[in-house]
């Protein structure tokens, strides 16, 4: 059975699309820890970060580093940080936060409760960048 993520790529599901190449997707998470939370992902399916071939990972790790700019253009902040948990979605996704103290990266916190508009708004803002 496809992961949810999957079906995010196969335009199954709505989500808030930052940006895309052939291998990778980036997204919105709707329920972010702070403004500008994105999710990377490779489109194929694979659940463990570290069971993807080398060139792939390159290829993920690059398209990261590309939608972190355009995160920090958009707000302004000390650092953008990666995380890779993974136990939510069995479908490998980089957490993309941005940072102006360690605590920003603190899952435990509670999640922001965002409507569909602001979170249309932010991925703009995102993607505008």
């Amino acid at each position: 059975m496809a992961s949810l993520f999957t079906k995010i790529v196969n335009r199954e599901i709505p989500a808030h699309i930052v940006a895309e190449n052939d291998d990778c997707l980036a997204f919105l998470d709707i329920m972010p820890i702070t403004y500008g939370h994105v999710l990377v992902i490779p489109k194929k399916e694979i659940d463990y970060i570290f069971d993807i071939d080398d060139e792939l990972l390159a290829k993920l790790m690059s398209f990261s580093k590309q939608v972190a700019k355009k995160i920090k253009k958009a707000y302004p902040c000390k650092k953008v940080g990666i995380a890779v948990v993974g136990l939510e979605v069995p479908h490998t996704h980089i957490h993309l936060l941005p940072l102006n103290e360690v605590s920003d990266m603190d899952f435990k916190k509670p999640k922001l409760k965002l409507s569909d508009d602001e979170l249309a708004e932010i991925a703009r803002n995102i993607r505008e960048a």
